[in-house]
């Protein structure tokens, strides 16, 4: 029997993460990962991800001052980004900075080190692309804010608002880890031929750059755009349902409930949204849900991580070419941690085909 694309297969046990699409459960090593996103730093929450405990107060001051130091580029990696094609999209752009980085040193097994580095750096990059490619000033990391803040500040050289370090706190957090997806797939398949880090996370990166896994939430914001300038939501959804249209936000190819990201996003930033932007938001989501119950009421769709991704990325004013870049920032914790369970217990990943072709005569 084959099953497309692998899916039903299980290809590895791991204890980094549940994910229970039927039930709307998403669980980190044993925690709730809502409880984490409400109450750890993404520093917090990536050392749990990589070493299964929490970081003591001096693991803690270690580990982020470790993640502070790594982030300059290089005098080389600047280079290498100042010498790409101006037409480069920025996910090839990180793609390429993150594999000049697999020198001799990069060896499997990979350490703490080397995943410091690499996490670390991604932020960097997408800051330092983008404030080239729009004429601005570079701005140098600053080791005394958060991996989050300092992203939010290298990007628009302000001091970033807490409200919105906070917020995209929790999406990093919510998002850096998602079980046996497309991208985690390939950063365990390569590892598992005992390549390095850098060459597991490139790939990563290069399954994460199809639309069909990292593609970036712009339908969900044009909807919200739209629903704003109409200024009532049930016409314009119910004219899309009846025109046959797919409510962007809405679904998920695992999730057969709530979206528990999506849930939790929306809870945690309940206290300090713009209270314009957020009742919009939750209108929207309501009204969405009830007609889609109308219009498919053999389906099960409710909100995804994208519709409240979206919605943030409103708040902060980041642009939308920038999302799955950011994506890829937060995503990168969760493939490291992978990379790290498929190196203390490795097997070469190599599933079998059936051959459909002709035989000779």
């Amino acid at each position: 029997m084959i099953h497309a694309g692998l899916e039903g297969i299980i290809a590895a046990d791991s204890n980094i993460s549940l994910v229970d699409g039927e039930n709307g459960l998403l669980v980190y090593r044993g925690h709730w990962a809502k409880e984490i996103a409400k109450e750890k730093s993404f520093e917090e929450a990536a050392y749990f991800l990589w070493n299964g405990s929490f970081p003591t107060e001096k693991q803690l001051t270690t580990f982020t001052s470790a993640l502070g130091e790594a982030r300059h580029l290089s005098p080389n990696q600047k280079e290498i980004i100042n010498r790409l094609p101006e037409n480069m999209e920025m996910m090839s752009v990180i793609r390429t900075v993150l594999s000049s980085m697999g020198d001799h040193s990069y060896q499997f097994p990979a350490t703490q080190e080397q995943g410091i580095h690499l996490l670390s750096i991604v932020p960097t990059i997408i800051a330092y692309r983008y404030r080239t490619q729009n004429g601005l000033s570079q701005i140098e990391p600053d080791v005394t804010l958060s991996h989050v803040g300092n992203y939010l500040y290298m990007l628009t050289g302000e001091r970033p608002q807490v409200n919105h370090i906070k917020a995209l706190t929790a999406y990093f957090i919510l998002t850096m880890e998602h079980g046996l997806n497309a991208s985690t797939f390939t950063a365990r398949v390569i590892s598992s031929t005992e390549s390095d880090i850098a060459s597991a996370i490139t790939g990563a990166i290069g399954a994460m750059k199809g639309p069909l896994h990292g593609g970036a939430p712009t339908g969900v914001i044009d909807l919200l755009e739209e629903i704003k300038r109409d200024g009532d939501a049930e016409k314009v959804l119910r004219r899309k349902l009846e025109n046959r249209e797919k409510l962007m936000g809405f679904g998920h190819r695992v999730y057969k409930t709530r979206d528990p990201r999506a849930a939790a996003l929306s809870e945690i930033t309940s206290d300090f949204y713009d209270d314009a932007e957020f009742k919009l938001a939750h209108e929207v989501e309501e009204t969405a849900v009830r007609l889609l119950q109308e219009f498919k009421p053999d389906r099960k769709l409710y909100a995804n991580v994208e519709y409240y991704a979206a919605a943030i990325l409103r708040a902060i004013e980041l642009p939308t070419e920038l999302f799955t870049p950011t994506f890829t920032a937060a995503r990168t914790a969760g493939w490291i941690a992978h990379v790290y369970e498929q190196n203390d217990n490795n097997r070469i990943i190599r599933p079998s085909s059936v051959y459909s072709g002709e035989m000779p005569e």
